[in-house]
């Protein structure tokens, strides 16, 4: 046996040779043949990374900070501490030029594009930026987080492959060129609506490009010019091309997060929202932050003695180096308007107004620098001012923000100074308002705008702290303004008369807001952020039976307490001062205007903003009609939070309606004006006006408010008697022989047309489901019954009337109205 294994193992070795022999000079035949080469083998993926001296050379140009950034020619590189993986930043993208109109004028140099908390991530031979969110979290240390981490997977944003390691193997080293010269939509500052407004087809590559990236301690700003190729871009349009500027900011958010502060909906503040799993609870636990600036005093035991003291960090707010010089110091003044109620809180000092730094001071200043905040000077003919921020979503610590300021916004405060404050005001009937006047506007303009900045929105109850006939009052406007906070819309004291002494005209700072600041900002020593809660519930109890710390929300639009635009406390009495006030000044407007500039241009364009002025003080009472009081408040408190407005209420606002908005406006139809700034559209102007408060009463959510108002009380004004008055004033001619004039026929048209759309209208599903279906209610029917009733009236007055036109117009209603019964 043995032997014949020592042979079979002699054969083998005599016929393998040959066999391979045989191969080989078969494949070199088939390769002298073909010509065609073997592939090489495939390079392990680690052979690409590179040694550091190969990547980052002696040519390299490099900015220390929180990353090093590499510049090699027009390639950059980022190297990146393994300290810093994993670590939470933000990812703020900014427009820094753009091209005029881009967005139809709310679009702007520092308008911000996106916001994204970020991790750099390493996947094995990549880093990759993951996109992170906090709206589900969950302790570390429970098993649910697990689940949380499986259910919210992050996306990436994007993927690296690793170039090289620094020399102790503690850095990676990526090249970032393609990331920032690409066309990466979640930091674009092209929004899908807008690439499809102006048809944008692509980034055109051969001019789009890095222009800049600096590194800084705790933050990376990257500049970037594209250009797109668009069939209708905003701007010159036979160059088919969109340019634009893009500052991306990268800012590390701080290791040790800022004590987060629950929200409480009796305060307005801008929050942020997480869903706790960590929760014992039989559900997720939604818990809301407000947004804040991080405020902790210097000297703590000095704080707690009740002493001013300033903080360790004040905000500091820079003015635009584009800042005209003789607006800089009413600028300054309202940012630092609030250190006054940042005094309330236990603050001095708190926020700080500079002028931007020149290039000595600071070669890197820009005004999209994550490090500065700015109010931006923006050059264009919208007539505006924004006050945004940019805050941490893990607690609601502002970073960030930018004011932004548009140039031509001046024009409308002194229009409308001029409008709403004229008859009472002789200092307002003029085109060229004093500089100091003008500077108080702007001033409390910017207050309003910082407002926003600190974490308050919009407070549209603060107005109705006040008293109708306080407004008249000299002493008692000057000591307290026109509305209880500055995060009110209101602008302007419309309701003063002629004759009224030392009236103050412009808002100031109100009570409400030391209140908020206070409730917001005061720092409660050694209370965890569950703790501070009956401190904070205590302050709010303390004020709640007070109107001047009322908040309303600005969402609250079927509140008539909480209304923009309006003052006092009774906007029914209110707009009533405000219409008288506005007949004077339409009787004098040409006197005040075209009269002393022997132009039309100024004449035009206030008599447009008069009819405005118009339909605010019209809306304001509109809000009455299916109105209902919110009154936000916790169980302990006692009462309920949402009341309907009387009847007695209702009545009132309806029968004023009829009087003033749905009336032949023959004060405002001054064809002195009218043919001197148009050929013609007088009756369309004003056709267009009433109708559309007509229908802002005949609408279905107004509507669906009375049918639940009459369910809860039948002494509640119900949807039948609203239906009913509105049909009674709009048609009271059919009551005698009266000829119906062009303005008054137009209405009755809008109301047919009106009653159609209540009839006939096919809603989504969603529309008014929170509160009832519509074709199950009782609005056809009664709308139906309406029409009816109408087409009854309309039948006997019809060829009775004598007037030709208004025979014709009750003839062809009638018409309309059986097209709508029966559209057969």
């Amino acid at each position: 046996m043995k032997k014949l294994c020592l042979l079979a193992l002699f054969v083998g070795c005599l016929i393998n040779p040959l066999a391979t022999h045989a191969q080989s000079t078969k494949n070199k035949k088939r390769k002298s043949k073909n010509q065609v080469e073997a592939p090489a083998p495939e390079k392990k993926k680690e052979e690409a990374i590179k040694p550091y001296d190969k990547v980052i050379t002696k040519d390299a140009v490099t900015d220390e900070g929180l990353f090093k950034v590499h510049k090699i020619k027009d390639t950059y590189f980022f190297e990146i501490q393994d300290s810093l993986l994993n670590k939470d930043m933000l990812l703020v993208s900014r427009i820094a030029k753009l091209p005029s109109d881009l967005g139809g004028g709310y679009v702007n140099a520092g308008s911000k594009a996106n916001e994204q908390l970020i991790n750099w991530e390493r996947f094995q031979d990549k880093i990759v930026i993951k996109v992170k969110s906090y709206n589900a979290v969950a302790n570390d240390s429970l098993p649910i987080n697990i689940s949380v981490k499986a259910n919210n997977y992050e996306p990436i944003l994007y993927a690296f492959d690793i170039a090289a390691f620094n020399k102790d193997s503690s850095a990676v080293v990526i090249d970032v060129t393609k990331f920032y010269s690409s066309d990466v939509k979640a930091i674009s500052g092209l929004s899908s609506s807008l690439r499809e407004t102006y048809k944008v087809r692509n980034l055109d590559d051969s001019r789009s490009f890095i222009t800049s990236a600096k590194s800084f301690p705790l933050n990376i700003e990257v500049v970037q010019d594209f250009s797109y190729n668009a069939a209708k871009p905003p701007m010159l349009p036979e160059t088919e091309t969109i340019s634009l500027q893009m500052n991306q900011s990268m800012v590390l958010l701080p290791s040790i997060p800022m004590q987060p502060r629950l929200a409480d909906p009796r305060v307005g503040f801008f929050t942020v929202s997480q869903y706790d799993y960590s929760s014992e609870a039989l559900k997720s636990d939604q818990k809301t932050y407000i947004r804040r600036w991080r405020l902790e005093p210097k000297d703590l035991a000095a704080y707690n003695r009740g002493e001013l003291v300033e903080p360790i960090k004040p905000i500091v707010y820079y003015l635009d180096p584009a800042t005209p010089e003789k607006l800089r110091k009413y600028i300054k003044k309202g940012i630092e308007e609030w250190n006054k109620p940042f005094e309330t809180a236990g603050f001095k000092n708190a926020i700080i107004a500079k002028d931007p730094p020149s290039f000595e001071e600071d070669p890197d200043f820009s005004p999209e620098d994550i490090r500065y905040s700015v109010v931006r000077y923006v050059a264009s003919t919208t007539r505006n001012a924004v006050g945004p921020s940019v805050s941490d979503p893990r607690t609601g610590e502002i970073i960030e923000s930018d004011i932004i300021w548009y140039h031509n916004h001046l024009r409308s405060y002194r229009n409308r100074y001029m409008l709403e404050t004229g008859a009472a005001n002789p200092t307002a009937r003029t085109l060229n308002t004093s500089d100091e006047e003008i500077g108080e506007m702007m001033r409390m303009v910017i207050a309003h705008e910082v407002g926003h900045a600190l974490g308050f929105p919009h407070n549209m109850g603060a107005s109705n702290a006040y008293d109708v006939e306080s407004y008249r009052n000299g002493a008692f406007t000057r000591e307290n303004g026109i509305a209880a906070s500055i995060m009110d819309y209101a602008r302007y004291n419309y309701i003063a008369q002629p004759g009224d002494e030392n009236v103050r005209f412009i808002r100031q700072m109100g009570p409400y807001d030391h209140y908020a600041t206070n409730w917001g900002y005061r720092y409660i020593n050694g209370a965890t952020t569950e703790g501070e809660t009956p401190t904070l519930n205590k302050w709010i109890l303390d004020k709640a039976d007070d109107p001047r710390y009322k908040y309303g929300k600005q969402s609250s639009r079927f509140d008539p307490s909480s209304q923009t635009e309006d003052i006092g406390n009774n906007s029914i009495k209110a707009s009533s001062y405000g219409l008288k006030n506005l007949k004077y000044v339409a009787e004098h407007l040409p006197e005040w205007t075209s009269d002393k500039s022997n132009d039309y241009d100024d004449l035009k364009e206030l008599q447009g903003e008069l009819l405005g002025v118009w339909n605010r003080y019209i809306g304001h009472v509109t809000t009455h009609i299916g109105g209902v009081y919110e009154d936000t408040k916790k169980p302990n408190q006692g009462g309920v939070i949402y009341t309907a407005a009387s009847k007695a209420d209702q009545n009132e606002a309806m029968a004023w309606l009829h009087d003033n908005a749905f009336a032949t406006p023959t004060w405002m139809v001054n064809f002195n004006i009218l043919r001197n700034i148009d050929h013609t559209g007088y009756t369309e102007m004003f056709r267009s006006a009433q109708a559309r408060h007509l229908n802002s009463i005949l609408a279905f959510d107004v509507m669906g408010r009375l049918i639940n108002g009459s369910a809860i009380s039948e002494d509640n004004y119900s949807t039948l008697e609203m239906l009913q008055d509105v049909r009674k004033g709009i048609w009271k001619e059919l009551s005698g022989n009266q000829t119906v004039d062009v303005y008054r026929r137009n209405l009755q048209r809008a109301y047919i047309e009106r009653m159609a759309y209540l009839m006939t209208e096919v809603l989504k599903p969603s529309r008014f489901g929170d509160y009832y279906n519509v074709d199950q209610s009782d609005v056809r029917a009664l709308v139906r019954g309406e029409l009816n009733t109408l087409k009854t009236q309309l039948n006997s007055r019809k060829n009775s009337v004598s007037n030709t036109e208004t025979k014709y117009h009750y003839q062809d209603a009638v018409k309309r109205i059986e097209l709508i019964l029966d559209p057969k």
